[in-house]
């Protein structure tokens, strides 16, 4: 998707704390950061994790979206956008069904297609007319398999929304999708209970998204079975070692890395439900980005060899944002052109998502700040990201 120029949510630091009257040394006490650091992340010395960056958004009374910033849209998609909160507003309002439900589960399935590619100007300009005519099949019908479409599409406006940081779109989304799930099949609450704690991630309440885990895993356990359980299961335990991570709770997120791999071992080989992905290698990418979170960086870097060396099978949502964290994990650890080598890879495999992520935005502008000396690579990936260098 074309976007205006981002410099980076690091960036945006030193303009919200100058609006809110601090100097460096009242934010940092604040937030419990050192000035040293606070410092770095300002200039571009350092990447701006999103941790650091909750903790400085809560310091000062701001949403995690309002410090990282929200992507634009071109001009052109607009009304695109608009035409999807149209859409999702009238959730509760039967309009005329489509002529031809029949199609209704390929034009899902091809929407996850485009999820999976990262391709998010395409998912932005096909989603508002899937969702209203699912929406409008479910009405009609009352079965329990339409209204498990209408949450399965849910999930991807929020998916679609939180790439965004379109924070407003994102929860409202999950409310439409938990509504869903009430009418559909029990793993669909399990899908939007995922979704529910990952409003609480995008938006920084990390310990609030765990709570949101443990009560959907107790609920999971005992509603679902099989292989539904399994996944069930497997999604939360991934969303809840995530936020663990970010809240820097070695022991929480143990527990759900331990669980994950149990349940992903339990599930069998990677696959696709509900647009969503899971299994091993899925555990493994995410496991990855919970290291770097906790600052395990060489754990991380060892576990994603483990699951390249043989190649991998997971879709670009996952590819791309595994080689943000793996640059991630190499600046921290002092190697410049590995952490340049990892985000190039994000970009081939994933543009559109690296246009707009905070961490691939974060790797960007600290490693243009960091090199005084002109690095052809290097210009070429910040020529493609809009970022002066």
């Amino acid at each position: 998707m074309s976007v205006g120029r981002i410099p980076g949510p690091g960036a945006n630091v030193a303009v919200c704390r100058k609006a809110c009257g601090l100097s460096q040394a009242a934010l940092a006490r604040r937030a419990g950061v050192s000035v040293s650091l606070l410092s770095k992340i300002e200039v571009g010395d350092r990447a701006l994790t999103q941790g650091i960056a909750a903790a400085l958004a809560h310091a000062m009374n701001l949403t995690l979206d309002e410090l990282l910033g929200k992507a634009a849209v071109e001009h052109a998609e607009e009304h695109r956008l608009a035409s999807l909160n149209h859409a999702v507003r009238r959730f509760d309002i039967p309009d005329t069904p489509p002529p031809h439900p029949e199609d209704l589960p390929y034009a899902l399935a091809e929407l996850n297609a485009h999820r999976y590619r990262t391709e998010l100007t395409a998912v932005l300009r096909k989603l508002p007319g899937v969702l209203t005519d699912i929406t409008n099949h479910a009405h009609a019908t009352g079965s329990p398999d339409a209204w498990a479409r209408v949450a399965d599409t849910y999930s991807i406006v929020y998916w679609l929304a939180a790439r965004h940081r379109w924070m407003h779109l994102a929860e409202l989304a999950v409310m439409k999708e938990r509504a869903a799930a009430e009418r559909a099949h029990p793993v669909a609450a399990t899908v939007a209970a995922r979704d529910e704690a990952g409003a609480f991630l995008n938006s920084g309440d990390f310990a609030g998204g765990m709570a949101v885990v443990d009560r959907a895993v107790v609920e999971a356990e005992s509603a679902l079975r099989g292989r539904d359980r399994a996944f069930g299961l497997g999604i939360l335990h991934l969303r809840g070692l995530t936020l663990a991570g970010r809240l820097k709770d070695r022991p929480a997120a143990e527990k759900h890395i331990r669980a994950a791999w149990r349940t992903a071992e339990e599930y069998g080989a990677d696959a696709d439900e509900h647009g969503i992905h899971f299994g091993p290698e899925q555990t493994a990418s995410h496991v990855i980005a919970t290291y770097s979170d906790l600052d395990q960086h060489r754990t991380a870097l060892e576990t994603a060899d483990d699951l390249l060396r043989g190649g991998t099978s997971l879709p670009a949502t996952r590819i791309g944002p595994l080689h943000m964290n793996l640059g991630r994990s190499h600046l921290a650890l002092g190697d410049r052109d590995a952490a340049l080598a990892s985000l190039e890879e994000a970009w081939q495999v994933a543009p559109e998502m690296a246009r707009v992520h905070p961490t691939s935005q974060e790797l960007m502008r600290v490693l243009t700040s960091l090199h005084r000396r002109s690095n052809p690579r290097l210009t070429r990936l910040a020529k493609r990201a809009r970022v002066p260098f």
